[in-house]
């Protein structure tokens, strides 16, 4: 699924998507559910589209029979600061110049504002002054902060907010996603405390961000893709 400002759907919609973009995702979702019925709805996340199923499943528990999220940031506030640490600074040069292309590549224009602070790097230097000067006011958040705090899963899962079953696959080495906020729900599980027996938490000492690839597989499998694979089949029976 290309979210808004992504792919062949880039001129159906102005602005980009967010983390939390429920109302661009849950009613694609109802569709979906709608097109496959009777059979289950399954979704599966890669990295922040991950974040983004999760914000959408939390919302509306019922929706999907189940999802699996690989990679994907939990706490959007300590991912944004690892992004910048000075040793992803190639990536995170990489990342902010694509943001800012995309951005600028709207086929519905920008506002004033938006443009100038985009062209010739103005005052987005960071990930985090882009979500300020751009995702935050473009999803009604007041500004990167109160955007990073609410559209992050991880305080509802802690929380124990309903949730479809769903399974987390996570590596300890992520150089870009910290491990700490999917240990932090391992350790409220071990307590009793997190979203329960309808969530399960894949913590592997190594895989980076989205690798999990292991002898014999291609340039284009890994062992998350089939893991995925058996465990939704397992829910579906």
């Amino acid at each position: 699924l290309n979210l808004r400002g992504a792919g062949p759907g880039r001129g159906l919609a102005r602005g980009t998507y967010a983390a939390a973009c429920n109302s661009d995702l849950l009613p694609v979702l109802h569709q979906a559910a709608a097109l496959a019925a009777p059979a289950p709805l399954l979704a599966v996340g890669l990295s922040l589209g991950g974040t983004v199923l999760l914000n959408a499943a939390l919302a509306e528990p019922a929706l999907l029979a189940g999802l699996v999220c690989v990679s994907s940031p939990l706490d959007l506030a300590a991912s944004s600061a690892q992004i910048e640490r000075p040793r992803n600074g190639l990536y995170h040069r990489w990342l902010l110049r694509a943001l800012r292309a995309q951005t600028l590549a709207d086929p519905y224009g920008l506002e004033p504002l938006e443009r100038d602070r985009l062209r010739g790097g103005g005052a987005v230097r960071s990930v985090r002054a882009f979500d300020a000067a751009i995702t935050a006011p473009r999803w009604g958040f007041a500004d990167a902060a109160a955007y990073y705090r609410q559209a992050s899963p991880l305080p509802q899962l802690l929380a124990g907010q309903p949730l479809p079953p769903a399974l987390l696959v996570h590596a300890l080495d992520d150089p870009w996603v910290p491990a700490s906020a999917t240990c932090r729900l391992v350790e409220a599980g071990q307590r009793g405390a997190s979203a329960g027996a309808d969530l399960e938490v894949l913590l592997t000492a190594a895989g980076g961000h989205n690798g999990f690839h292991g002898r014999g597989d291609g340039p284009t499998a890994s062992w998350a893709d089939r893991l995925t694979a058996r465990w939704l089949a397992r829910l579906v029976g």
